[in-house]
């Protein structure tokens, strides 16, 4: 069963209506029995289809030659409910309780999902920042300042693998300032990682998990490619790659620990296919906002252009997947976090940190809002559906 939903937060402008008239939205939704379990849909101002027939999953869907045009001329029967309700359920349904109208969950099922680090010059000086503190949230004021002072340039200015980009490697190689963050950043490998496996991320409206013995941690808001197994960029979505800035600070290698907890992946709400309407020209000019709303009234409102990304989106796709490395199911590409927050919450100096109950919010036009909830990552429901059940769901 699909995790907790939150009450309260996600808004009927999720998808904004002209986006919905004039593009391609599809996603899952779980449906109440009889019958019961994911359903893929076609997300209009006219309503919520279940295109099931077409393709009973989203990896399955996206492998369709010209899918844009099989969906556009494809007829809209199997009317499920309208868009206002699927939201308002995604938004109102308790744990326990029942719904017989949908609910959102993650737009993709049999894809892995990957991630980019470090493609951002602002998230670049965090990773570094967490990096030199060991994870420890009271030292990072000082050592931002004492990192920008060093870097002395705008790092997103610079080229990964260019000549300036080796020339800056060696100077901070010179004063011992070099970090595995910058080697990703400048050099010429993407850090590509394995974020979550294929069915475990959540939807809108669901909660999302940090653990329980982090004390620094952060929503990462990020766009997110739909790739098919030919390592054609499908579409967009939005993802939020929640991450534990102590648990990566104290050690690299823990990096699963940090990112791959029970709900510590959300994508959504739908992704938006490419077409004549919107295509990855339109994905690079994107603007990215992040709203974090806390239970004691702290808020939070940042904004990030993708045009500020070090590496170009087409690039980190043909580093992902390609004669090195293949996903028959297709994948989901998170394309790096725009920026780590780092406004006070407490203390000054201290940062910005998460508590139980913050509602996170990452929209852009064109692609509409996720919404999420946060929780310790063992109070919320544990993550059972997976892709044995899934199979055995899909079976005749």
């Amino acid at each position: 069963m699909p995790g907790a939903m939150l009450r309260g937060s996600v808004r009927v402008d999720s998808l904004a209506a002209n986006d919905l008239r004039e593009g391609l939205f599809v996603g899952r939704i779980w449906r109440s029995g009889p019958p019961g379990g994911p359903r893929v849909v076609l997300l209009h101002d006219a309503g919520v289809f279940d295109i099931s027939d077409i393709a009973p999953t989203t990896s399955q869907l996206l492998e369709i030659p010209d899918v844009a045009r099989v969906l556009r001329e494809a007829p809209r029967t199997k009317r499920l409910c309208s868009l206002e309700e699927l939201i308002g359920s995604s938004d109102a349904v308790a744990p326990g309780e029942s719904s017989a109208i949908p609910r959102f969950l993650a737009p993709c099922d049999l894809q892995v999902v990957k991630a980019c680090g470090v493609t951002f010059a602002r998230s670049t000086l965090e990773r570094v920042v967490e990096e030199r503190t060991k994870g420890n949230p009271d030292l990072a004021l000082s050592a931002r300042q004492a990192i920008s002072e060093c870097l002395g340039r705008d790092l997103s200015r610079i080229r990964p693998g260019s000549p300036a980009a080796i020339e800056l490697k060696a100077r901070l190689l010179g004063i011992g300032m070099w970090s595995q963050y910058l080697e990703v950043a400048l050099g010429p490998d993407a850090e590509i990682f394995t974020k979550a496996s294929p069915l475990s991320a959540v939807g809108s409206g669901a909660e999302i998990g940090i653990h329980r013995r982090s004390i620094w941690n952060n929503p990462e808001p990020e766009v997110v490619l739909a790739v098919n197994s030919r390592g054609d960029p499908i579409g967009a979505t939005l993802g939020n790659d929640v991450n534990l800035r102590d648990f990566e600070g104290r050690s690299a290698l823990l990096l699963g620990r940090a990112k791959d907890n029970n709900g510590s992946c959300a994508i959504g709400p739908a992704i938006r296919l490419f077409d004549e309407t919107f295509n990855l020209d339109n994905v690079r000019q994107l603007e990215v906002t992040l709203e974090v709303e806390g239970p004691e009234g702290f808020r939070l409102l940042e904004k990030c252009p993708m045009s500020e990304i070090s590496r170009d989106p087409g690039e980190l796709v043909r580093q992902a997947i390609g004669p090195h490395h293949q996903y028959p199911d297709g994948l989901m590409l998170f394309l790096g976090t725009l920026f780590a927050p780092t406004q006070d919450r407490d203390m000054p100096g201290l940062g910005f940190t998460h508590r139980i109950g913050d509602v996170v919010t990452i929209s852009t036009p064109g692609l509409g809002r996720l919404i999420n909830r946060v929780n310790y990552c063992d109070a919320i429901p544990p993550w059972t559906f997976g892709i044995g059940e899934l199979l055995r769901r899909l079976a005749p």
